[in-house]
């Protein structure tokens, strides 16, 4: 659905140099710190900048080959849009700016945007999730919330059967019930075969309990690729004294942090150290702490 082979894109003082895979039927997260690289990966996919090197296939076609009907079949949410830029939005979405000549004052204008701009479009489904989610189809875009104008973005994104979502901190600003309906909205989304999302959040929690696999990149690099579930079933965290720690096998440690009872370590392979290190204490791995601990200095 997605794929990154050693794409590049080199700045003054960043370099991004990644590959990654969306398969098909699958949600991947993108995670790590701010300024990692994440909105930078989500831009090049989106040829919204020019890359440097590698190559970059989206719906099974190169990237720079997509066709206007190809590219109808991806829904787009960014991290930052702001509220003045919204029918840039549209522009973005459409990669080539089909929808100008339109004004865009409240929700209900949208609907002959989408309608120019994707074949795909429900007008119907789309009401019926503004009213879900308590979008007013009247009331000027200018005034809604930050929260609201996420949610209407990503009602843009969902409402003209894409194939494949990019979504950029989809949650960013929301609060928990907005949050959970989002996601509510995206898994019904996932119910037809085939379609795929690329997701970015600062919230792990919303990663865990969503995607099926996890990239973590840092200093524009992915660092890490796991499948969540053997992320939390199979990573954790020890913590030990400093005299258990200089008699800890340290083969599945992949990092460690001074503490001040003594040390973190974070492992791959928790049951071996569950069977044979009877008297430490290890929790169960997270999202949050795997990108602290990857992205710390051994110790």
């Amino acid at each position: 659905m997605l794929c990154f082979e050693n794409v590049r894109k080199v700045y003054k003082d960043f370099e991004l140099n990644c590959s990654m895979r969306v398969e098909p039927g699958c949600i991947t997260g993108l995670i790590g710190p701010n300024g990692a690289g994440k909105s930078t990966a989500f831009k090049a996919a989106l040829g919204l900048i020019r890359t440097d090197g590698g190559r970059m296939e989206i719906l099974g076609k190169p990237a720079d080959q997509l066709l206007p009907s190809d590219r109808e079949q991806i829904g787009v949410v960014l991290a930052d849009y702001t509220p003045e830029a919204f029918q840039k939005m549209m522009d973005v979405e459409s990669f080539g700016g089909e929808g100008r000549g339109y004004i865009v004052e409240s929700t209900g204008d949208l609907l002959p945007v989408l309608d120019h701009l994707y074949h795909g479009f429900s007008r119907e489904e789309f009401k019926q999730n503004c009213r879900k989610l308590s979008l007013p189809m009247d009331k000027k875009i200018g005034e809604f919330s930050t929260g609201m104008k996420r949610k209407l973005q990503l009602l843009a994104a969902v409402s003209h059967d894409a194939d494949l979502l990019i979504l950029d901190e989809p949650t960013s600003g929301l609060d928990v019930i907005a949050r959970d309906q989002l996601l509510g909205l995206l898994r019904e989304y996932m119910e037809k075969d085939g379609r795929s999302i690329l997701i970015s959040s600062h919230i792990s929690a919303d990663l865990e309990g969503f995607c099926d696999d996890v990239y973590l990149i840092d200093q524009g690099r992915i660092i890490l690729h796991e499948e969540t579930d053997n992320l939390l079933n199979r990573y954790g965290l020890l913590k030990v004294t400093p005299e258990q720690y200089a008699g800890l096998d340290q083969a599945y440690i992949l990092k460690s942090r001074r503490e001040d009872f003594g040390y973190s370590c974070l492992t791959d392979q928790k049951q071996f150290y569950v069977e044979n290190y009877l008297n430490i204490v290890i929790e169960r791995g997270s999202i949050d702490e795997l990108i602290m601990m990857m992205n710390g200095r051994e110790s």
